[in-house]
């Protein structure tokens, strides 16, 4: 049986976080702890959305923050599955920090979390593909496939000249290595 197509909007989540004192630094800053376990939350409701399966966290790509989320900010993290992999699937996720008394938003940052669904005995179980619609998600889906090989590269788990999404952006020959 052929799995199902899903589209990045059946898997998107929006959450919403007041930055309480509990959640800041000494210089009153949200801890960026803090803001990665929001965003692993968001990012793994998404995955569970998109394969209705239980979720385990495979890899977080670089996140780095722009602008820093001051007490009292509002925190909204989206996110939304960009493009599935057999069992595993790269979410998307944007994080913006508004000051609503002052009437002023920021986007503070984005990164992209790879999970992988598993069934009860946890192993590793295939996911619906994903059909993008709107020409930003049919963007990331097309970088999906490159952000991917990297992880892999990174992760020591694919050699960089088994990389061919990668090779026009690294000039990488096809020599064994």
């Amino acid at each position: 049986m052929a799995k199902k197509k899903k589209t990045p909007s059946e898997s998107f989540v929006s959450m919403t976080e007041l930055v309480l004192p509990n959640d800041t630094n000494t210089l009153n800053n949200l801890m960026g702890g803090k803001l990665m376990h929001w965003m692993d939350i968001v990012s793994a409701i998404a995955a569970q959305k998109h394969s209705n399966r239980i979720v385990v966290t495979a890899s977080v790509d670089n996140i780095s923050f722009k602008h820093p989320i001051q007490l009292g900010n509002v925190v909204t993290l989206k996110a939304k599955v960009t493009r599935a992999f057999n069992s595993s699937m790269e979410v998307r996720i944007d994080v913006d920090a508004e000051d609503i008394p002052a009437m002023k938003k920021v986007e503070s940052n984005s990164a992209y979390f790879t999970f992988v669904a598993v069934d009860q005995s946890g192993r590793p179980i295939d996911v619906p593909e994903v059909e993008p619609e709107t020409d930003e998600e049919k963007e990331y889906f097309k970088g999906a496939l490159r952000r991917r090989q990297l992880r892999l590269i990174l992760a020591g788990r694919m050699k960089p000249h088994e990389a061919n999404e990668l090779k026009s952006i690294f000039d990488i020959k096809d020599v064994q290595g």
